[in-house]
């Protein structure tokens, strides 16, 4: 005689839980708007800064309409209040940003304190100068690829033969010249880069306002260094030089009209060096 089986018993299942959805409340959404611009703001403020190309001086390095995001925190004197952060000194060869060491007055007389964006050339102690634009660093011939070569077409005697001969238009450097007072730091025909100074110059060697203008570069004017482009628009040389809210306005309604069109898409978050 067989015995039946008698199926198994089903337990009840529980219920899901019904999922409640929590709207967030206008309050909420403001704070959280309010903590990413506070968080956008201390990055820009403390850690990184937004700086445009205006002019040709480091092409092709960097052309005008290249931003860039700097980093202004390696180079950086060192912050206690920061202590795992890598700081070190700049190096030959960085590209800087910094602040230029001689003021130029505005239009109403007012001193403008300019940021600019060159090559580190030289640092304290080095001897520099050039022969026929190439530059000639503690003796040593230095091999710059990325710097404009010297033709017998662009060759100027002030800039490729530096510091042998001064400006020649010293009113191009009214204010600069006198105070960089080069003859002090002269020796053998050499410019010695004097302590807690930097001995910079443009990629664009033949239009390139620079220290072979305005001297040396502090310590303290060094900003920091670009990091990479993070966009690239076609810019004439002169339209960051344009005055009035109308070149402004107009300039905003190119940008949008070719945006697509006239970004530089292969040079996005191009780094930099």
């Amino acid at each position: 005689m067989t015995k039946k089986k008698t199926p198994p018993t089903k337990t009840p299942t529980e219920p899901e839980p019904t999922e409640q959805r929590v709207e967030e409340t206008p309050f909420e959404a403001a704070a959280s708007i309010c903590s990413i611009l506070v968080i956008g703001l201390f990055i820009l403020t403390f850690l990184g800064q937004n700086f445009v190309i205006p002019s040709g001086s480091m092409e092709k390095t960097l052309l005008v309409g290249d931003h860039l995001l700097v980093d202004r925190i390696t180079l950086a004197p060192p912050a206690k209040w920061m202590p795992l952060v890598h700081y070190r000194e700049p190096k030959r060869n960085d590209i800087v940003v910094f602040i230029k060491p001689v003021t130029d007055p505005d239009a109403d007389g007012n001193p403008q304190y300019l940021i600019l964006v060159k090559r580190l050339i030289g640092v304290p102690g080095d001897r520099i100068h050039l022969r026929n634009g190439i530059v000639i660093l503690n003796g040593v011939a230095q091999d710059q690829p990325f710097a404009q070569p010297t033709t017998p077409e662009n060759h100027q005697d002030f800039l490729d033969e530096f510091p042998s001969l001064p400006p020649p238009d010293i009113s191009q450097v009214p204010d600069s010249w006198s105070k960089v007072d080069f003859p002090k730091s002269l020796e053998n025909g050499d410019l010695v880069v004097p302590p807690g100074h930097y001995f910079m110059m443009g990629d664009h060697r033949h239009n390139s306002l620079d220290s072979r203008y305005w001297g040396f570069v502090p310590r303290e004017n060094i900003v920091g260094r670009p990091l990479f482009n993070y966009w690239s628009f076609v810019t004439p040389e002169d339209q960051y030089e344009q005055p009035g809210i109308g070149n402004t306005l107009a300039w905003m309604g190119h940008v949008a009209l070719h945006f697509f069109t006239e970004t530089r898409w292969d040079r996005t978050l191009h780094r930099v060096r």
